[in-house]
């Protein structure tokens, strides 16, 4: 068995752990490969697992790295929230157990590809696990952004910017900005403004299969800036056109099922009683 281990390796706790794994699983005859955020790429495309070590935000980065190649993930949790990294550090070795034995099923996550158009011609292009944030990078905050699902208009936007999220990404910043909590596994995406300048405006869902077209309008005070799952950046130009569209590959992560997304939502959000129900 072939094992890829991608680590943040400015959390002491997470090299310290690899080391650990690493030891254990080649002693069971696994051949292991590490992989941190600075590493170059990842030579071969065949393994059978991969553990990220780290917290949510490692998530996102393996989900980007290795999704193309369909490698599950078991994501281990170093972090301070976890909100997808549910695996303590604890229980690594049962979970990779019974993974192996066929015993835990992989929870299938809609990824978003990203891509800038300018001219005519694609001059960027990411995919994402959480999100597609198109914000204002200079100090007149407000744009102007017009938003299609297919041919079809959904509204012209004044604000400080719009969210595309992915359920998985429905905890994260489109939550702190108002937008609904959707269950993981559900294909969807949620359109969220940013402090729109009307009331009438309010976050959007919308389904996966229609390809999303963000235009930035013509004349802006401020630069604009694509963010992909808080990590990776763009900067936009005006006229530009952002399509968001549903990634042939999924994120397939290990003992993230829904029991485990809503027993999230009980202890990371405080969702309701944990557990309880009504009589």
């Amino acid at each position: 068995m072939k094992v890829l281990l991608i680590i943040n390796t400015q959390k002491s706790a997470a090299v310290k752990l690899a080391s650990e794994i690493k030891d254990k699983l080649e002693k069971c005859d696994c051949a292991v490969d590490l992989y941190s955020f600075d590493s170059r790429g990842i030579a071969r495309k065949d393994y059978n697992i991969a553990f990220s070590m780290g917290g949510d935000g490692t998530v996102l980065f393996a989900a980007r790295t290795i999704s193309a190649f369909g490698t599950p993930i078991i994501p281990i949790n170093l972090g301070t929230f976890g909100f997808t990294a549910s695996v303590r550090p604890s229980q690594w070795f049962q979970v990779f157990s019974e993974w192996k034995d066929g015993k835990l099923e992989t929870s299938e996550r809609l990824m978003l590809e990203v891509i800038v158009e300018r001219g005519g011609k694609a001059v960027f292009s990411q995919t994402g696990l959480n999100d597609a944030v198109i914000s204002a990078s200079g100090i007149a905050k407000t744009i102007r952004l017009a938003a299609w699902r297919g041919d079809t208009l959904i509204g012209n936007y004044r604000s400080d910017g719009l969210i595309a999220a992915t359920p998985t990404g429905s905890t994260a910043y489109s939550s702190s900005a108002g937008g609904p909590i959707i269950d993981p596994e559900i294909e969807a995406v949620i359109l969220n403004p940013i402090c729109p300048l009307t009331l009438f405006y309010r976050p959007i869902v919308l389904p996966a299969e229609d390809p999303i077209t963000i235009k930035i309008g013509p004349e802006q005070r401020s630069g604009v800036l694509l963010t992909i799952d808080g990590q990776v950046t763009e900067t936009l130009e005006p006229d530009d056109r952002v399509i968001i569209k549903s990634c042939a590959n999924k994120a397939r992560l290990v003992a993230c099922d829904r029991a485990a997304f809503y027993k999230a939502l009980h202890s990371k959000l405080a969702f309701a009683s944990a557990g309880k129900r009504d009589a």
